[in-house]
């Protein structure tokens, strides 16, 4: 009973997460609808980021009375390394919804499903099952109903979908090297290496683009709303609920993100869903189902 318990926990704890994350493209939209830049949005949002994990950091410090094993200058080296794309999917994702609807953008975000399948056929150097070739076609379809590509009821601006796979690669990445870099130390130690890692890529970024004088009020009004939702939240709750919840219901769970992401630009910024969209996400959700689930019976 206290293991269906500590998985029902774990549910609880990835849906929050995924529900939370699923917002964050409909905050960063809006800050664009006041004028904020790309670059405002990104800085404001990892500055937080960072000054949060630090504070849990240290609280955990206090708790554990400094017993907790700390980071070895390689582990700092690869996590900040492997932090570099977690700050490029922030600048790509928000770069992309600046283009194209938020539900076109998470969709294209979820390329991540064979994007995934493809990098491990790659690193470990075997065909996929059956299962997952099963799952990246029904992605593919799904995708192509939930763009609306062949209706093409909404015009897409190709810079959109340009940014928005290029986002699903590197959060590709991310998730990758998030799961075999340094796993020895605590996800909160992790979290704040990978995100001054990021921060590398977000600040040059900033300095590179920003032409007008930047907006400090920024801070005030998205930078702390921005951080909790995409920096803070969704990587403690997750790191909190997968281990209990264990990969496959994990990321069954985890694909709440995409309704969510999408009934949430349809309520707050008004964005046109057709019928046909929604069912591409099903299908979408669908195809992460049949990746995770074990089909095998046990004997």
């Amino acid at each position: 009973m206290t293991s269906q318990n500590n998985i029902l926990k774990g549910v609880f704890f990835v849906a929050l997460g995924a529900t939370t994350y699923g917002m964050l493209a409909t905050f960063v939209k809006m800050a664009y609808s006041e004028g904020y830049t790309t670059a405002e949005v990104t800085t404001s949002q990892f500055i937080y980021g960072i000054t949060g994990i630090l504070l849990i950091n240290l609280f955990q410090r206090i708790k554990n009375k400094n017993q907790t094993v700390k980071a070895t200058p390689k582990n700092i080296f690869s996590l900040m390394l492997a932090g570099t794309s977690l700050g490029m999917t922030s600048l790509f994702y928000y770069l992309a919804v600046k283009y194209i609807p938020v539900s076109i953008g998470i969709v294209l975000l979820m390329q991540t499903v064979w994007m995934g399948v493809l990098l491990e056929m790659i690193l470990e150097k075997k065909l996929p099952s059956k299962q997952k070739v099963i799952a990246v076609f029904i992605v593919l379809f799904g995708t192509v109903l939930a763009t609306n590509i062949m209706k093409n009821e909404i015009s897409l601006d190709w810079r959109g979908l340009v940014w928005g796979i290029l986002a699903a690669a590197s959060f590709t990445t991310t998730m990758f090297t998030a799961n075999r870099v340094a796993t020895e130390i605590s996800s909160a130690q992790r979290s704040l290496y990978m995100l001054l890692g990021g921060s590398i890529i977000v600040f040059s970024f900033a300095l590179a683009t920003q032409e007008t004088t930047f907006n400090l009020e920024i801070f005030i009004k998205w930078g702390i709303v921005l951080s909790l939702f995409g920096t803070i939240i969704p990587p403690m709750l997750m790191n909190l609920g997968f281990p209990l919840t264990g990969i496959g219901l994990g990321s069954i769970v985890s694909a709440l993100e995409l309704p969510v992401s999408v009934m949430m630009a349809f309520v707050l910024l008004n964005e046109k869903v057709v019928f046909s969209q929604w069912i591409g996400i099903v299908l979408i959700i669908l195809a992460i189902i049949i990746m995770n689930v074990n089909f095998k019976r046990k004997k």
